[in-house]
């Protein structure tokens, strides 16, 4: 059984749709990414998360970024790949999904547009979405050493759907690929998403985040960040963390477990009174870190604080 590295939740993404707990999935060291389109303009049900990938992107277009949406741990194998039975492994083999809500079938795209359905085709995906998905490669790259790479043949759909553009890999192939794919590469599977997605340009963007340069990067890429690494807040104490405590600091916790992903307990938010949903938020934060599995009692104590904001 392989053995998990790395962090296991992006950070940012929603747990509010989350189908580990009721389908489980085996541990596994990630080196694949599979990108799929979800053929919808909305946040899929997958059956109640027996379909489901590891993450969803939702597209918001108003204000143009990707809302993350996680549902399985990073290195916890998903459910959106057919895989047949005597055949090569799918979901299992060391493979990340993430769907893209959206589409890559060009009658679906006017039949939308046409009907003033808000969404994202991806094969002309604008460019604040590529670096969205880009971001989320170099955050794969960098903590789970998944390669910057993938298959040259991205053929457009429908003829992706199959083998109609020869773009799917035998089992061998499969077996020992490592980087980034689309639904339209794994074998056993027929489906033709994403597309035409440009994936050489998210590649790019991809890189320039890392800021390990690119020779055909254009001026369109997105800058480098700055190499800076965020201030983390001094821990105040734990006293200001126990039953009926309200003051700044459990409104600032509460605020970076939601920013992490780990506020699904609150109803309504988070607040400046410490409850049962900031403990509970705080025990899955640490449940998530190899660091802290050992003493996940929801208590945050100074290694979790600096976990939390680093």
């Amino acid at each position: 059984m392989s053995t998990k590295t790395g962090p296991q939740r992006y950070p940012g993404a929603s747990r509010a749709n989350w189908y580990q707990d009721d389908f489980g999935g085996d541990p596994m060291q990630v080196n694949v990414v599979v990108l799929h389109t979800t053929e919808g303009y909305t946040l899929p049900g997958y059956d109640g998360g027996s379909t489901a990938p590891n993450l969803t992107a939702v597209p918001d277009l108003a204000a143009k970024k990707l809302k993350w949406y996680q549902h399985f741990d990073i290195e916890t194998s998903s459910r959106a790949l057919v895989n047949l039975p005597g055949g090569v492994e799918t979901n299992t083999m060391n493979v990340c999904q993430v769907e893209l809500a959206g589409t890559c079938d060009p009658k679906s795209h006017a039949k939308w547009k046409a009907a003033g359905h808000a969404h994202v085709y991806w094969p002309d995906a604008p460019d604040w979405a590529l670096q969205g998905v880009a971001r989320f490669l170099a955050w794969m790259h960098e903590e789970h050493g998944v390669p910057l790479s993938g298959p040259k043949s991205w053929p457009a759909y429908p003829t992706s759907y199959g083998n109609g553009g020869g773009q799917r890999m035998t089992g061998t192939q499969w077996t020992d690929f490592k980087g980034v794919c689309g639904h339209t590469h794994v074998p056993e599977n027929v489906h033709g998403d994403p597309g035409a997605i440009d994936f050489a340009r998210i590649i790019k963007y991809a890189k320039t985040e890392l800021d390990v340069g690119d020779d055909d990067t254009t001026a369109t890429s997105t800058p480098a960040k700055p190499n800076t690494k965020p201030k983390i807040p001094a821990f105040p104490g734990r006293k200001y963390f126990v039953a009926g405590a309200s003051n700044a600091y459990v409104l600032q916790l509460g605020k970076q477990l939601v920013e992490r992903g780990f506020g699904d307990h609150y109803k309504v938010g988070p607040s400046r009174s410490w409850g049962e949903a900031d403990r509970l938020n705080v025990r899955d934060f640490q449940k998530s870190r190899k660091e802290l599995r050992g003493d996940a009692d929801g208590s945050p104590g100074p290694l979790t604080w600096r976990l939390l904001f680093s």
